[in-house]
């Protein structure tokens, strides 16, 4: 017998080989029908998972941990492939992941799907889980999975068991009624546990995201275990397609995407006011911070990024071209041309820290099927900086840019989560420097009180990092800031700095960005405003509407006594009605409307209406000015 100590600190004895799944059973069938996965000795597990010793669990159900989330996603990418196998006995599987937000499944079929389609697909589905199917484990060496996927003709599946061939592994299947995948889980203990389930779209996708590859349908889903769940989803999802940035891009006149330039964002005058808007706060933080600012080429030749290890991990990512018989890049990040604007003269210790901020224009390599709006493009802006400093400064620079990155993230009025990201497989450095560049990212998020996630092997080749999740307000998150502490560029650069002792030492160096992409900041900005920007950021602050021709003058005389203090003020003098004006500005979202006629004229004064409340009654315009400075200076959201 061994002895499990429970959640709640209860004692049970249980056989050896217990799993987390009997374990839920004897505690009570609502336990057991809520479970998803399980928490044993602190790891995330699979419920079928065998105990072999004494040890403590955790029960868990889909709204305790992400991982759970994925284990009840994952069993309903199988159930999708099960319907559509039942419908499309044709058909071959490629892969069904759990993603972030629910799952999908990749499939090769005869016809292009449908919705009336998905409709029948979804219809199986829920049959499927009514039929309350054991999702069953088993394990097979290669020969016989191979025999298994050729009698099902499955070709996709047999490609992914050759990868495994020679290497001596069974390879795992997962099996529910008629239906069995190559799948090495985790996975619900029965398809009956999925309760409320939704397909979302079919989309074409390329056999491992390789253009050359056969374009298969993949067939996206999400599911809770409750109704309401489901519905409250699919309520946010209706508010999300509103807000697309595209569209709104388009219908504010900020920025497009054409197909002349896939990839590559066009900013029209509105997006740049709104782009400038957000740099001029940019370049204040930073000269507040210490920061001083360069600008490097955006092509340098191959030598360069060989040095750097971009060559070698990086380069398909890369644009590259041959200028005079040499080989060049179009950069893809800024930190090798910092490397040689710290390069370009000697340093003291007494230099350090040296902040060096660069708003670089970047190049990378997207497959097309990848792009997507400002969110995924091809060349971006990096609000990129490199801090170029002492061991003994690591931890007070690290807490610094915390703290920038903070009063950035709070301005916008966003919630954000920390992930610590460690040593990836591919990396570059010794264990030394790989465990002092982790403990001086940890000790400054500890010695600030910040919480922060483990994210075990995510970091860069070059070294470990904090990534930074804000999450707008329909509770989607987005990976924007990061801080990078790297032993390795300033190696491969040979940068030195000369210490008190009077020998050259190997500074240590931060990269960092705080809004990560300029671009993809303002997709952001602009779904989560829904393009109803904070009047600091708005591309038209106010905007005059006079009531007839008759006063055109003096409300030209208005926008521009605001433009002579820099409030960006437009003049409507179409022929239309007051009325007409008033919900033209209030589509393009202009936060204060100035109406100028008979009555306002006679007493100087104007009537103001605002975007969010309305009819604010007559004010004198030196007042009006005064109130909304006010409002810019304090960045109201």
């Amino acid at each position: 017998m061994i002895n499990i100590r429970l959640k709640d600190g209860a004692v049970k004895q249980y056989e050896e080989n217990v799993t987390p799944a009997q374990v839920a059973k004897s505690l009570g069938a609502g336990i057991y029908k809520a479970a998803c996965a399980a928490k044993l000795n602190g790891e995330l597990v699979d419920l079928r998972t065998p105990i072999k010793e004494d040890s403590t669990l955790e029960i868990l159900r889909f709204e305790d941990d992400d991982f759970c989330k994925k284990v009840y996603w994952h069993t309903s990418a199988h159930v999708l492939a099960q319907a559509v196998l039942r419908l499309f006995p044709d058909a071959k599987l490629a892969i069904g992941p759990a993603i972030d937000n629910g799952f999908y499944y990749d499939f090769d079929l005869p016809r292009t799907l449908n919705v009336q389609d998905l409709e029948q697909i979804e219809v199986e589905m829920k049959r499927i889980i009514k039929e309350d199917l054991p999702v069953e484990r088993f394990e097979l060496p290669h020969n016989g999975a191979v025999e298994l996927m050729k009698n099902k003709d499955q070709k996709y599946k047999l490609e992914l068991i050759e990868e495994h061939a020679g290497k001596g592994e069974n390879l795992v299947f997962r099996k529910q009624g008629d239906f069995t995948d190559l799948c090495a889980g985790p996975h619900l203990i029965s398809t009956g546990q999925l309760k409320a389930i939704k397909l979302l779209s079919c989309t074409g996708a390329y056999w491992r995201g390789d253009a050359k590859g056969p374009m298969l349908q993949r067939v996206y889903g999400i599911s809770f275990p409750k109704t309401a769940e489901l519905e409250a989803y699919l309520t946010k999802m209706e508010e999300a397609k509103k807000r697309d940035h595209r569209k709104l891009g388009r219908e504010l006149e900020l920025f497009d995407l054409f197909e002349e330039g896939p990839g590559f964002p066009f900013f029209f005058p509105n997006g740049m006011r709104l782009r400038n808007a957000l740099l001029d706060f940019w370049h204040e933080e930073h000269d507040k911070a210490g920061y001083v600012e360069i600008k490097t080429p955006m092509m340098l030749n191959k030598e360069l990024w060989l040095r750097s290890g971009h060559w070698e991990h990086y380069k398909s990512n890369m644009y590259t071209t041959v200028i005079d018989e040499q080989e060049f890049a179009i950069k893809p990040m800024n930190c090798p041309g910092g490397m040689l604007v710290y390069k370009s003269r000697p340093h003291s210790y007494r230099d350090l820290p040296m902040r060096v901020a660069e708003l670089g224009l970047v190049h990378r390599h997207e497959l097309s099927g990848a792009l997507h709006g400002l969110m995924r493009v091809r060349c971006f802006t990096q609000d990129d900086a490199h801090i170029f400093m002492t061991p003994d400064q690591i931890e007070p620079e690290i807490v610094g840019v915390i703290r920038l990155i903070d009063r950035f993230y709070s301005t916008f009025g966003f919630k954000y989560h920390i992930e610590l990201s460690t040593r990836p497989e591919d990396s570059l450095g010794t264990d030394e420097q790989w465990d002092r560049a982790k403990d001086g990212l940890k000790n400054a998020l500890d010695s600030i009180g910040k919480k922060y996630k483990i994210n075990e092997g995510d970091g860069a080749f070059y070294g470990p990092k904090i990534d930074f999740h804000l999450e707008d307000c329909l509770g989607r998150t987005w990976q924007c800031g990061t801080i990078q502490l790297d032993f390795q560029m300033p190696e491969r650069f040979d940068l030195t700095y000369v210490g008190e002792d009077g020998e050259k030492h190997r500074p240590v160096m931060i990269h960092r960005v705080i809004l990560g992409s300029i671009e993809r900041f303002i997709g952001i900005l602009t779904e989560h405003f829904a393009g109803a920007f904070p009047l600091w950021l708005a591309p038209e602050q106010v905007r005059i509407l006079p009531l007839s021709e008759r006063f055109h003058k003096e409300a030209l005389e208005i926008e521009e006594q605001l433009k002579q203090i820099k409030i960006k003020a437009a003049t409507d003098t179409k022929s239309e009605k007051i009325g007409y004006k008033i919900r033209e500005a209030q589509l393009k979202k202009v936060p204060y409307m100035l109406v100028v006629g008979d009555k306002e004229v006679e007493t100087n004064t104007v009537s103001v209406r605002s975007r969010s409340e309305g009819d604010l009654g007559a004010m004198q315009l030196a007042e009006f000015i005064k109130m909304i400075e006010k409002e810019i200076a304090e960045k109201r959201i």
